[in-house]
């Protein structure tokens, strides 16, 4: 049992305990975007008014670029072997992590609970109870596959892979049946506002697995090529993400508000009806499944490098491991039943809110990992507020404040909307200068000054204390 529930939580993984191959990385990201909630938001960019081309060429416009950023902090993961948020201790310092942290749960509880919601109705379908009654079951369902970790994660990831991309093209042929392709492609009216949407919609997705996706890869072994982990996380997770949201491009623009007033129920009716239906129902919750696993992972995570900035601890035990999980599941289920009954504006300016916080970090961090330490971090480091890394680091939160307050007035959202936003025809372009400015503010910042970077990677394991090339035998 114990080579099956992880042991490691925010410490750095052993080479000895290093195992795996960059593929895992592809069928894990693939699987985690086949899902329910991914089609929804490929059919926002159709429902807020954009058309089937343009909104198909937006989505994948986003899902490349923003794939991307998210795959290069997947390519730090077996270099460090650490966890996504403890390495940005490095940049923010080791109590100064805590600000971008508290926001990246703030996410995944949000990505809990938007899950919770659509997965909750397949799961009432299924065991003939209320959708409040669904949520709470898979919620549970999702907390005890967390606790046990790693491992149980990539292989739900493989079979997730495989059993949603088979039902995928199995709904995605009977859509073809009910649906005029040709007259959808041929009604195609370029709206540069409505593309843009398209663009920030895939673009936040990826981006907002930023956070977490070294999380995944950093058993890898050391010696993995970044460019493998990079391609194949990328590919996976762009394909997988395109993929759904497509289907729901096309489901939305043919269905109208058939679609809008049940996702869930219509997506299941194109498989068919009695057994058929049931086995979709199931497909729907074991690809919420994976993805929402991997939020609460990822929320355990993050509450773990928060709090352990200020405790100094390094290790959890599984009591430790399974109240943090608690937390996560209990508070994503309580904004579950609440929004529920209001979920599709609702996701929709959570995503776009979401980036205008997780773009400074994403630039901060590649910056910092690429151009400025070059990949070589002092580890042991990142535990010590007194090491060369700090409690604080004020540079960089000063440029994390002003990489959010550059992307005010270009966001558009219902609850906020920015005075660059009319002039540029009602498009929402804050993603972009949230990549930009801060990137370049930091850049110029942190280059003055690189006292703070070893020589080498310091590694700072038992037996394994040498820095990283010095020769060990």
């Amino acid at each position: 049992m114990a080579a099956v529930v992880e042991q490691h939580s925010i410490d750095v993984v052993p080479d000895s305990e290093r195992h795996g191959h960059p593929f895992s990385q592809f069928t894990l990201w693939l699987g985690a975007n086949l899902h329910i909630t991914a089609v929804v938001t490929g059919a926002l960019a159709v429902v807020f008014g954009g058309d089937v081309v343009w909104s198909l060429i937006g989505l994948v416009v986003g899902n490349l670029l923003g794939g991307a950023v998210m795959a290069l902090h997947s390519a730090q993961g077996p270099k460090l072997g650490l966890p996504q948020m403890i390495q940005s201790r490095a940049q923010f310092g080791v109590k100064g992590a805590v600000v971008p942290l508290l926001l990246v749960i703030l996410m995944y509880v949000g990505f809990f609970a938007s899950g919770s919601v659509l997965a909750g109705q397949a799961t009432a379908e299924l065991t003939h109870t209320s959708d409040v009654t669904g949520i709470v079951i898979f919620a549970l369902v999702t907390a005890v596959m967390a606790a046990v970790g790693y491992r149980v994660i990539h292989v739900l990831g493989r079979v997730a892979s495989v059993v949603c991309a088979l039902a995928f093209v199995y709904l995605g042929i009977r859509l073809l049946d009910r649906v005029d392709l040709g007259a959808l492609l041929g009604d195609a009216h370029f709206s540069f506002p409505m593309f843009l949407l398209a663009v920030s919609l895939s673009a936040s997705w990826q981006l907002a697995f930023g956070p977490y996706v070294a999380d995944y890869s950093r058993y890898l072994p050391r010696t993995t090529s970044a460019k493998a982990t990079f391609w194949w996380t990328l590919s996976g997770s762009a394909l997988g993400s395109q993929w759904s949201m497509a289907f729901g491009v096309l489901v939305a623009a043919s269905a109208g508000e058939a679609f809008i007033d049940n996702q869930v129920g219509y997506v299941v009716s194109l498989g068919g009806a009695g057994l058929v239906a049931s086995v979709f129902y199931f497909v729907i919750a074991l690809g919420k499944l994976t993805i929402n696993v991997l939020n609460t992972y990822g929320g355990f995570m993050s509450m773990v490098t928060g709090i352990s900035g200020f405790r100094g601890q390094r290790t959890l035990g599984p009591r430790g491991r399974a109240a943090y999980i608690a937390v996560i599941m209990v508070a994503g289920t309580a904004v579950a039943l609440l929004g529920k009954d209001s979920f599709l504006n609702s996701f929709k300016d959570f995503l776009l809110f979401l980036l205008t916080f997780f773009t400074p970090w994403s630039a901060i961090n590649l910056v910092d990992y690429y151009l400025i330490s070059r990949e070589r971090y002092d580890i042991p480091a990142l535990a010590d507020p007194r090491g060369r890394y700090g409690a604080w680091r004020w540079d960089a939160l000063a440029v994390y404040a002003v990489g959010v307050l550059a992307q005010l007035p270009f966001l558009a959202t219902s609850f906020y909307t920015g005075p660059f936003v009319e002039p540029l025809g009602g498009a929402d372009v804050s993603w972009i200068v949230g990549l930009v400015v801060p990137a370049v503010l930091y850049w110029l910042l942190a280059r003055r000054d690189v006292s703070h970077v070893p020589d080498e990677t310091i590694l700072g394991l038992p037996h394994e204390s040498e820095p990283v090339g010095a020769g060990r035998s």
